[in-house]
């Protein structure tokens, strides 16, 4: 557990931004790094050369969530730097050097998904983004570029991207830089080892010769092409023109010693069992059921409000609470209300509004996914996985239903619908069915064939959607049981378990990239070469050699 004084809060807000600035016209809008090197999100090092920390991701992403919701008549987004030849050089060296490793594990992660939803936004949601490259680009800036969809580099003679982590480090290139030079920009695989074991970098017609960037352009002209680029892609985008957009007002949140509250999310902490259960509640009151009232709604629209608490709840205890190693999931309320709340949602899934709120749920859950907890499903009586909540179960490592074949008003139920099916893909693209059969026809088509039918514990098991189905009588000692086993297991084990088994058949861009970050950046990360005391990071602008112990292992 963190002390209060040491908790991360990834609730923030423009006015208080420290390091990121924010600008519209029209379709248009920039976000502009100019990181203030004095305000990292710890004391013991300096943010120099616009470089970044966990609390500059952390606005990076308020930033993107307030520019899809508040601001829906934005088709383009330039992210550029505001300061004079340097762009962002990438995340700083001096706070990884004295970060513990789990630190740098989860700023590691959280910096990659921040990335990742640039894209899945452009690939689901039609918000497009343009690398505007007006200085030196390095390390983890080039992967911040490279998450956009066109990247414009300023053509000065010295302005270069590089990704030179295994050459000043010792340590492997930006997990989603590497792999996105050769997965996503077709970089040759020999230009790409010039690349990465190159301190100074690529610049110019080489870099555009060698996929590195889409175009450079000249320091008199370099805003002008930028701009004729942004409303290129703007034109082809499919977000709206005239649109309201929703205020992203503060979550209500409560923290506790031993708790989370929000409206429609708990976290209670057992700390002796080093279990934390989150209980995700149904609508509590009358839903809209057209698209008027879902603008009136706005920030308070069930689906929306449940998701950001969900979201700041899975963030919080993944950073703040390490030692807590399970996570039970479990909802509470009516089925009907969640059922009916999807019916609208999928009624309305083409108003950008709750095309947004979708592709909120799609990155929560997908974050769910990654996160490296052991995750126990418990549907119980009075719960509601349903549709959408239904993903929640879907999410963990195992779901246990409780079975209670004399009492049908009380027994919990499952019910499937068209949201199980596409609309929340994990970073795989699979949905979490079609993992969870590998998209074996039969198991797909009699899962597909259930949709609207509210199963009992035996229909869910019959079907393969839960994995094991007590009755009340064994119900208590078998869950007791089953977490106990979990908590004496190693730790480490269990990630890399978790990790291979949550993405066991299909692997794409998103899955190498956190596959790396878990198993070859987690290596790297703690080896001598890396962190000893004459290690690259170590020694790093301390004006000392390296000393690299030369066995390859």
């Amino acid at each position: 557990m963190t002390t209060a004084a040491t908790q991360v809060d990834y609730q923030t807000h423009p006015s208080q931004y420290k390091h990121i600035q924010l600008a519209f016209d029209g379709e248009i809008a920039t976000l502009s790094i100019n990181i203030n090197e004095d305000a990292g999100i710890r004391p013991g090092y300096k943010l120099k050369l616009n470089s970044y920390d966990l609390g500059v991701d952390i606005e990076l992403h308020d930033a993107l969530q307030r520019i899809r919701f508040e601001h829906p008549e934005v088709r383009t987004v330039v992210v550029t730097s505001a300061r004079d030849r340097v762009f962002c050089s990438g995340a700083n060296i001096f706070m990884l050097g004295v970060s513990t490793h789990g630190w740098k594990v989860n700023f590691c992660k959280f910096t990659n998904e921040t990335r990742n939803g640039i894209e899945d936004s452009s690939k689901h949601d039609g918000l497009k983004f343009v690398a505007a490259l007006n200085g030196a680009c390095a390390g983890g800036g080039y992967e911040l570029a490279l998450a956009c969809d066109d990247i414009v580099l300023v053509d000065d003679r010295s302005s270069a991207v590089s990704l030179p982590e295994v050459p000043l480090l010792g340590v492997l290139p930006g997990t989603g830089g590497l792999t996105r030079v050769t997965d996503k920009r077709h970089v040759r695989h020999d230009l790409a080892d010039i690349f990465c074991t190159s301190v100074e970098g690529v610049r110019g017609q080489k870099a555009v010769d060698w996929r590195l960037v889409d175009a450079i352009a000249k320091p008199a002209v370099f805003k002008d092409v930028v701009k004729a680029r942004a409303a290129k892609l703007a034109a082809g985008s499919s977000r709206p023109v005239g649109a309201k957009g929703v205020e992203l007002t503060p979550i209500n949140r409560t923290i506790a010693a031993d708790s989370l509250r929000y409206t429609h999310v708990a976290v209670e902490i057992d700390r002796a069992k080093r279990i934390a259960t989150f209980t995700v509640k149904a609508p509590s009151t009358a839903q809209p059921t057209d698209i008027a009232g879902i603008e009136a709604a706005g920030v308070n629209w069930w689906p929306l409000q449940m998701v950001r608490e969900l979201d700041d709840a899975i963030l919080h205890m993944r950073t703040n609470e390490l030692d807590i190693g399970t996570w039970v999931i479990k909802t509470s309320g009516d089925a009907a209300a969640v059922l009916a709340s999807d019916a609208t949602m999928l009624a309305n899934k083409d108003h950008w509004f709750v095309r947004e709120t979708i592709g909120h749920l799609r990155r929560t859950l997908a974050r769910m996914d990654v996160t490296s907890r052991s995750l126990f499903a418990l549907i119980e009586e009075g719960t509601c996985f349903v549709g959408t909540l239904a993903e929640l179960a879907f999410c963990a490592d195992r779901a246990y239903m409780l079975a209670l074949p004399d009492d049908e008003a009380k027994a919990p139920k499952i019910q499937l619908n068209e949201m199980n099916f596409g609309f929340f893909p994990m970073v795989n693209d699979q949905t979490r069915l079609q993992r969870r059969f590998y998209e074996e026809v039969p198991a797909m088509e009699a899962a597909r064939g259930a949709i609207g039918q509210a199963l009992d514990a035996d229909a869910a098991l019959a079907l393969g959607l839960v994995t094991a189905a007590p009755d009340d009588i064994d119900w208590a000692d078998e869950i007791r049981l089953a977490l106990e086993e979990r908590a004496a297991m190693s730790p480490d084990a269990l990630t890399g378990l978790e990790a291979n088994l949550r993405f066991a058949q299909k692997e794409n861009m998103l899955t190498r990239i956190f596959g790396r970050l878990t198993a070859w950046q987690n290596w790297i990360f703690q080896r001598p070469n890396a962190v000893g005391e004459k290690g690259a990071l170590k020694v790093y602008g301390k004006g000392e050699k390296v000393s690299f112990d030369l066995n390859r292992v």
